[in-house]
């Protein structure tokens, strides 16, 4: 194993990624070491990039769609096998004892660990994860295709769980990006009607929305041709709660799927009136992670990708912010 590794560091100046060299990660007792094979780009890697979220370190390498493969265990480690493929999430770690924890309720952890974040992710060679908080990876998926699972699926799972109150048949989704397109696939397989909302006139994204099985795509600013009975929201657009409420119907549910969101403007009581709830997603436990993986183990989900070398991140990213990939940027090594 050598001593370093190339990886991609948040530039303290913000707005970009600065390629070195850094020590091979230490593992402690419950780490395992993983060789990168791919990491997908997630919306909060660009929150963390671009300085909407408060930094936690300096020159922290991002990433927490990890997929690699287990090169050496710490001794505590037990649940994988040098040689296994896993994946690496963006809850990296929990106290085990606030209130939270103690209630099932992990995902909202007073002191919790975030890869990418509070430890170094994925935009490297090789990374380190406690691996309690791991996930085996199903085989139907290759290593490109199994990345965005590990944050777009799961938060877009997890999100379209929360709205399940309202039974929806009809779910909204606004911003079709990379969960989107991922829970999209999984509430058609539920027998569910889809209804894609994309940036004004992005037409790409509408047709590719419609490739999968929507029933409808239209901008964001459009109202569909029915009343919603849920509606996710994944574009980090605070002006879409309004529109989105507007466009449910009375007993909906209207959940904010993204860690930051651009200021939410005021609106009239009536459209929340009704019993429409709206709601926030916060992380994910690793009970979303176990339920979500057994199901997309089943499903033959058409995972878009577009692939970058590590080296490329800043284009990578770039790209995400420009609104230009549809499904999900990825990096290899």
């Amino acid at each position: 194993m050598p001593a370093s590794m190339f990886a991609m560091t948040v530039d303290p100046s913000g707005r970009t990624l600065r390629g070195n060299a850094r020590p091979v990660p230490l593992i402690a007792k419950n780490d395992v070491l993983v060789r990168v094979l791919a990491c997908g780009v997630c919306r909060t890697d660009l929150h963390i990039i671009d300085g909407d979220l408060p930094p936690h370190r300096t020159n922290v390498v991002p990433g927490h769609e990890v997929v690699g493969k287990v090169i050496a265990c710490g001794p505590q480690a037990r649940r994988f096998a040098v040689g296994q493929r896993v994946g690496i999430p963006w809850l990296g770690q929990t106290c085990g004892d606030c209130p939270f924890c103690a209630t099932n309720r992990e995902n909202l952890c007073n002191q919790p660990v975030f890869t990418g974040y509070d430890r170094d992710g994925g935009f490297a060679e090789y990374a380190a994860a406690d691996e309690r908080f791991c996930f085996a990876l199903p085989d139907r998926y290759d290593d490109c295709h199994a990345a965005p699972l590990l944050c777009a699926g799961l938060i877009g799972f997890r999100a379209w769980r929360l709205a399940a109150e309202a039974a929806p048949s009809r779910l909204g989704l606004y911003g079709f990006g990379a969960a989107a397109h991922i829970i999209c696939q999984i509430a058609i397989a539920q027998g569910q009607e889809v209804y894609a909302f994309t940036r004004t006139g992005d037409v790409t994204g509408q047709r590719f929305a419609l490739s999968l099985g929507a029933a409808w795509a239209g901008s964001s600013d459009d109202a569909p041709p029915v009343a919603l009975d849920a509606a996710l929201i994944f574009a980090p657009v605070g002006a879409l709660v309004p529109t989105a409420l507007a466009a449910t119907r009375k007993g909906g549910t209207v959940v904010c799927a993204g860690i930051h969101m651009s200021t939410i403007p005021s609106f009239d009581y009536r459209l929340l009136w009704g019993e429409r709830v709206l709601r926030s997603v916060a992380n994910l436990t690793r009970q979303d992670g176990d339920a979500f993986f057994r199901l997309v183990a089943d499903l033959p989900l058409k995972i878009h990708v577009q692939v970058f070398s590590l080296q490329d991140a800043n284009a990578a990213v770039q790209a995400l912010r420009d609104g230009t990939v549809n499904g999900a940027a990825v990096l290899i090594p």
